[in-house]
């Protein structure tokens, strides 16, 4: 059902709700620097951009309407990139915490988590000595006994708002096999439409890990349940990051980077920045002899609303 045909989405997660402001310099927090790495990421190739909020004075994630309205209108005023707000927050975020700023903001596309898992990062905190911010540490070391809630009717209820109620579409975020049969489950219940977006992710501790027998794996596992209905796009954790999106895009599928998902840009080299990322992986696309899709390509591809009926 894809209209792009050799062209490869990517995506950009600007800042996210996992790495901390200690972990890299580069870390977008504040509203002015989430605005300008992602209008910096979309300069360089990035159709859609996977934002989050962070408090401004200590980075920690935040769930606020308004901090996210502080960076959404600049960043599309300055770009045609299509905006996509989380769904997922940040750590220990209630269901109604995650949906304050999308129902406001009422965006063509949010992620959207298609399971409730174990989502273990308490290992990056051993890789610290001195911390910039005291939530940091307990944040991380925290998740040995975390457990991140998308219930069936957890999720249900997102789409039924967003979807049903305001046009929104979503990035569905599949962190294991058993994710795609929920997805299933929702295709089969009418309650998610195709063409639908299906990011595939690899190498969280509680999901699905980096390996590429995995990748395989999954990509024959979605064809099987959803044969052309689906817009397939990769991304993994870590050191992964750019191995795994090359090996997807010469299968034919679209790519997610960001400093969300990984803060370097080869071993041992903090990124500068998310547009380094996107830099990077757009350069291997268009050595591969592929093309990057542009945002209007990517609406077309995966039926959104339009930045015109956002309600920001």
């Amino acid at each position: 059902m894809s209209s792009l045909r050799n062209k490869v989405i990517i995506t950009c997660a600007v800042t996210g709700g996992i790495h901390t402001p200690t972990m890299s310099d580069a870390l977008p927090v504040t509203p002015s620097e989430i605005a300008e790495q992602a209008v910096a990421a979309a300069e360089a190739g990035a159709s859609i951009l996977h934002l989050h909020a962070r408090d401004p004075e200590t980075g920690k994630p935040t769930p606020d309407p308004e901090v996210f309205m502080q960076f959404l209108p600049r960043i599309k005023q300055a770009t045609g990139a299509v905006l996509n707000i989380t769904t997922g927050g940040g750590l220990n975020m209630t269901v109604e915490d995650r949906l304050a700023a999308p129902l406001r903001a009422k965006p063509e596309m949010c992620s959207l988590n298609m399971g409730s898992m174990n989502f273990g990062i308490f290992g990056l905190a051993d890789r610290y000595k001195e911390w910039k911010h005291d939530w940091e540490e307990p944040y991380l070391r925290g998740t040995d006994d975390f457990i991140f809630r998308n219930t069936f009717r957890d999720i249900a209820r997102i789409l039924q708002m967003l979807g049903k109620d305001h046009g929104t579409r979503f990035e569905h975020e599949c962190y294991d096999v058993g994710h795609l049969y929920n997805l299933a489950h929702f295709v089969d219940r009418k309650l998610i439409e195709p063409p639908f977006f299906v990011q595939t992710i690899f190498g969280i501790l509680g999901g699905i890990g980096s390996d590429w027998d995995n990748v395989l794996f999954m990509k024959r596992t979605a064809d099987r349940l959803f044969g052309d209905s689906y817009v397939w796009s990769v991304l993994a954790a870590g050191r992964q990051q750019m191995p795994i999106c090359t090996q997807a895009a010469m299968m034919g599928g679209n790519v997610r980077v960001g400093l969300e998902d990984s803060l370097y840009i080869g071993r041992g080299t903090l990124a500068s920045s998310n547009a380094e990322q996107v830099a990077k992986i757009r350069r291997i696309i268009e050595e591969l002899g592929l093309e990057v899709a542009t945002p209007d390509e990517a609406r077309q591809a995966l039926a959104l609303k339009g930045a015109d009926l956002v309600g920001f």
